[in-house]
């Protein structure tokens, strides 16, 4: 076997092969500290743009990539996250999809989520959603020069942003008449309607704050609304708020990282001593750091009782409280299977976290060959974040396969 071929076998395996959640096994060695410390989205996007929205006090953030690299008509990918998230849930699957094929990003904050600001964050109907979208959508293309003539647009939802991915592929077409195609993922209308009568008991077990963006992130990973540490550790901040100082916790790990940069800059500090064999006082600090046991509380589960700490002791709440929109929840998903048949776009796919949750109605469909579908295995309902390199995968074949772009690097 060449060297090539035993590199594609072990990064293949290294894909399949899921990591462990927990402390190493005591076969392995001594248990290690886990790292949950936040990242920044600058590895992912290229930046963050706040949309103003003509005649409103509303502004909309939107992380982009690509749009500097290709040109000014090629495809649009207009990503819209599920309820509770943020467009930062979508990073690693951006920089996935843009290895594999020419495209640009737009992934947005929906109304009430992230850092997107409104004057009204009650209304989460499917209409003001959709609304918000194609005003986004415009302004920013818009500012890109396109005053004339729009590109090619992708619309790509998970769970509530797929329910609106559908809804925006028929509320704006007017808004929007390049929109080409939607892909929707791990969203069903049967199984939605079914799993919203237990969704306030399922809030109600959540943590209501935390004392720190790394005991969230944790918390993220193993309650499993991510088996993926990396997506957890960019994606989790911003669905959480400071408050204290009512800031979001994205902007305080962007914040972190450019004082971080800024102290690089600077002169490196004097030498302490003249010889080079001698040792700097400050390596004896670290050492110090370095030979501090791990404590045990560190790898146990997350405690329950953490909601019910004080302010001071618990920094962090979410963003949005989901329990407060469910009189629109039904709105979201009823009709769904018929206006995803229905949909007049050209491109339709479904990603699904398991086939059992397909209905009649989209078992006919599709085998009509009305969409595509694909279903991958042994990952949880954040698809995206759990497998980006899947879904990428999956996302780029559909975009390449109608011709809505073309593929990169020989994909």
């Amino acid at each position: 076997m060449s060297s090539l071929e035993r590199n594609l076998v072990r990064k293949e395996f290294n894909r399949l092969t899921p990591r462990p959640l927990g402390p190493l096994s005591r076969s392995s060695g001594p248990r290690c500290k886990r790292d949950f410390k936040p990242i920044s989205y600058k590895s992912y996007f290229d930046e963050h743009v706040d949309i103003k929205i003509p005649e409103s006090e509303d502004t909309f953030r939107v992380y982009v990539s690509g749009f500097q690299a290709n040109p000014s008509d090629s495809l649009l990918l207009v990503l819209l996250h599920g309820g509770g998230y943020s467009g930062l849930t979508w990073s690693l699957f951006s920089k996935c999809v843009q290895e594999l094929c020419v495209c640009r990003i737009a992934s947005i904050d929906l109304r009430g989520h992230g850092g997107t600001v409104t004057a009204d964050e009650s209304d989460m109907s499917s209409q003001t959603l959709a609304h918000d979208v194609g005003q986004v959508v415009k302004a920013l293309l818009d500012q890109t020069g396109h005053h004339d003539e729009l590109p090619p647009i992708v619309i790509v939802g998970h769970s509530m942003g797929g329910a609106l991915a559908v809804h925006c592929t028929v509320l704006l077409q007017e808004i929007l008449p390049t929109i080409v195609g939607m892909i929707v993922i791990d969203v069903v209308e049967g199984t939605a309607l079914e799993a919203l009568q237990s969704m306030q008991s399922l809030l109600r077990g959540r943590p209501k704050s935390f004392a720190t963006l790394e005991k969230a992130i944790e918390w993220c990973l193993r309650s499993g609304q991510t088996k993926n540490l990396e997506a957890a550790k960019v994606s989790m901040p911003g669905q959480l708020k400071n408050l204290i100082t009512s800031k979001l916790g994205a902007d305080e790990v962007d914040d972190s990282e450019s004082d971080q940069q800024a102290s690089d800059d600077k002169p490196a500090p004097r030498r302490l001593f003249v010889s080079d064999d001698q040792i700097l006082e400050e390596a004896e600090t670290n050492e110090e750091e370095k030979a501090e046991p791990v404590s045990s509380s560190r790898l146990d589960p997350p405690q329950s009782d953490i909601s019910n700490s004080s302010v001071k002791d618990n920094e962090y709440s979410w963003r949005i409280d989901l329990s407060k929109t469910e009189p629109y929840w039904k709105g979201w998903f009823q009709g769904l299977s018929d206006l995803f048949l229905s949909s007049p776009v050209q491109g339709k796919l479904l990603l699904l976290a398991g086939i059992d949750s397909l209905d009649r109605q989209l078992t006919i469909g599709q085998m009509q060959g009305k969409f595509q579908m694909q279903v991958l295995p042994q990952v949880g309902h954040a698809v995206h974040e759990d497998s980006p390199e899947k879904v990428a995968d999956a996302v780029a074949t559909f975009l390449v396969r109608n011709r809505f772009t073309v593929a990169k690097n020989m994909f």
